[in-house]
């Protein structure tokens, strides 16, 4: 891994840029009128109001994993059976209709999460659903979704989030988890090395993989990163591929476990 951040040493970074992307939820909906938290997103059936939701789980999830692991157990318990309807039944519980409220508990987890992911020993794995991980690595999963959930609320307003070369930490959280989308499917991943070569919005490159790899995924970081959240269609992005295995990968790619969903249509943006 080349010119990206250490997700696993340089947690104080890793926790700023962390903030940071949240903070840029928070500019996107802090001003709403009442009537836009209930505009409907790209992501089919959720609402401004859903998505925010949704990202207070999250962030009260990994604030919780961060800070105490039998509370995080006692709220992943149910999930082990059924993951969706555990995480919808949560979800259904945040005030929906009131968007005042739902500001301020998404300002609240926001906080609790970044404050206990800082407050963690970068050494010391913390409990996540499937295996315990960096809090580094959570961080960076947690900058994964805020962009992803992030992008379909801008999405809704009409406005076109900036991106900076904090979403490093995404990109290198997605080639780190590059068999999700496999994985989702029930596909075996190929027994190969990827190489990927991507330019950050400041113009840097950013390389992981073999540099002889005969699989290749090449292109603009910040698409790649609408790619693996499954934001835009792959026919949209500035991401190519060279080889078989690289070229299906680019259809399936996800950084986030679980179904992948529908996705987006080609064009879908186009406007």
């Amino acid at each position: 891994m080349n010119n990206l951040p250490n997700v696993i040493t340089e947690l104080p970074a890793v926790i700023d840029d962390l903030a940071a992307e949240a903070a840029q939820i928070d500019a996107l909906v802090a001003d709403l009128e009442p009537a836009d938290w209930a505009r409907e997103t790209p992501a089919r059936g959720w609402t401004v109001a859903d998505q925010v939701a949704h990202l207070c789980f999250v962030f009260r999830l990994a604030g919780t994993a961060a800070s105490d692991a039998e509370a995080f157990a006692a709220m992943t318990a149910e999930a082990g059976k059924d993951f969706d309807g555990a995480v919808n039944a949560v979800l259904r519980s945040y005030p929906l209709d009131d968007p005042e409220k739902l500001l301020a508990r998404w300002r609240a987890d926001r906080d609790f999460a970044v404050e206990a992911l800082a407050a963690a020993p970068a050494d010391q794995p913390v409990p996540w659903l499937v295996r315990p991980i960096p809090p580094g690595v959570l961080a960076c999963a947690g900058m994964m979704e805020a962009l992803a959930h992030g992008q379909d609320i801008a999405d809704a307003l009409g406005v076109v989030p900036e991106r900076t070369d904090r979403i490093g930490n995404v990109v290198g959280f997605a080639v780190m988890v590059w068999e999700f989308g496999y994985q989702s499917r029930g596909l075996t991943p190929p027994d190969t090395e990827f190489r990927f070569e991507l330019t950050s919005p400041s113009g840097r490159k950013w390389e992981f993989g073999p540099a002889d790899a005969e699989q290749r995924i090449t292109g603009d970081a910040a698409d790649f990163c609408l790619l693996v959240t499954r934001r835009r269609h792959r026919d949209d992005l500035d991401v190519t591929a060279v080889g078989a295995d690289a070229d299906h990968w680019l259809g399936i790619a996800q950084a986030y476990r679980g179904p992948a969903g529908p996705g987006r249509e080609p064009g879908q943006f186009s406007a």
